[in-house]
């Protein structure tokens, strides 16, 4: 269960950060407390995902989660860059996020 709530806050930390683009510099209502709201959230699941993975793989594969999610998100819908380079570092930061899940002892 621990993972489950790993990999959902991971995937609240991708909704948060996106949001954080419509909050105008906080000055737009609904979109400031929909990012604190689900960035909270995040932070609980986060909390409740410690129960059976240690702090330091929890918060690595969490912010590689939120980081890797919120650039494919750009790509996707904002135009970002796309250069190889820049997919290659995201392949390789997918490549870790499994690599901590799958060596995780």
């Amino acid at each position: 269960m621990a993972w489950t709530y790993l990999f959902l806050a991971g995937a609240c930390e991708i909704v948060a950060t996106t949001l954080f683009r419509y909050t105008d510099g906080f000055t737009k209502l609904v979109p400031t407390v929909a990012f604190f709201a689900i960035g909270i959230f995040s932070f609980y699941l986060l909390n409740k995902s410690l129960t059976g993975i240690p702090l330091g793989t929890a918060y690595a594969i969490w912010t590689g989660i939120g980081a890797a999610g919120t650039a494919l998100i750009g790509i996707a819908f904002y135009q970002e860059p796309t250069s190889a380079m820049r997919i290659v570092s995201l392949v390789m930061l997918i490549a870790g996020i499994v690599g901590l899940k799958l060596f995780h002892a």
